[in-house]
């Protein structure tokens, strides 16, 4: 077995164990213990906080000399020259609204950039996972799927390169100012394709663009633990993954799109 395939191993452990400590959350009722962040929209849940904190005392029994970066803001340098990235609950908001679009994210990443990931999502049973040396992966109730551009099953524009019949998604950030500005692109890029999905989830955003869902997605102001295992399983997919540099109210962002969409879709978003 492969440094990169226990790694791998080791986040998919993290990731389906706080994903069902979540599940199990909200079948005990709504969270009592609300607070915010950057702003009063941005919300953060005892949830988040013990989600984050059971993933963290399992990487550190496991690999102790590793650091980590997490969303509630934890974090440790380590000495292995490897850190877990781990946005323990991705779509909080969605989470106390009991909209059931949300995930666990666990990556790791060296001086080189992400060795491996996993997303989990607890409410549809799925699994995303990749790593940088192998396929990008979706196990669900039905089996495992290989992702592949040739695979995905909705990808219309990806296979044809047709922007007009392009299902996009996006998110939001917190800020107003920046909402502004990001509103003002979506009304450029409304009448271009076929329509656009915003539900609040990064990480999934990601990888349900890898799975076909989606045949583009971009965001503004995401984080490292936004998108830190789901970039990886849209390149491991055959995937763009292109940055998006700051420019007036827009902070940075990035944008996954096929090789025959991304040109079209930067040169209205980027």
């Amino acid at each position: 077995m492969s440094e990169n395939t226990g790694l791998l191993d080791l986040a998919v452990e993290a990731a389906l164990m706080a994903g069902g400590m979540l599940l199990e959350r909200v079948g005990h009722g709504a969270e009592l213990e609300i607070t915010s962040k950057s702003t009063p929209t941005d919300l953060v849940s005892e949830a988040d906080t013990a989600s984050e904190r059971a993933i963290r005392e399992l990487l550190v029994k496991r690999r102790p000399a590793d650091g980590f970066l997490g969303e509630e803001g934890a974090g440790a340098e380590g000495s292995s020259g490897l850190t877990w990235v781990v946005d323990p609950l991705d779509g909080t908001v969605n989470f106390l609204f009991g909209i059931p679009h949300w995930c666990v994210s666990v990556a790791v990443r060296d001086e080189h950039g992400t060795l491996a990931g996993a997303v989990y999502d607890p409410n549809r049973d799925e699994l995303f996972t990749a790593h940088r040396d192998g396929p990008a992966k979706c196990l669900g109730p039905d089996g495992t799927v290989e992702l592949s551009l040739d695979a995905a099953a909705g990808a219309a524009a990806g296979q044809g390169g047709d922007l007009a019949t392009a299902m996009v998604a996006t998110g939001l950030a917190y800020d107003a100012e920046v909402r502004a500005a990001q509103a003002a692109v979506l009304a450029e890029l409304a009448p271009r394709v076929r329509d656009i999905r915003r539900f609040g989830s990064a990480a999934l955003d990601l990888t349900w663009t890898a799975m076909g869902r989606y045949d583009a997605y971009f965001e503004r102001t995401v984080k490292p633990w936004d998108i830190a295992a789901g970039a990886l399983v849209c390149e491991r997919a055959g995937l763009i993954v292109r940055e998006l540099s700051a420019e007036a109210h827009l902070p940075w962002g990035i944008l996954v799109a096929p090789p025959v969409l991304i040109d079209q879709v930067a040169e209205i978003v980027g």
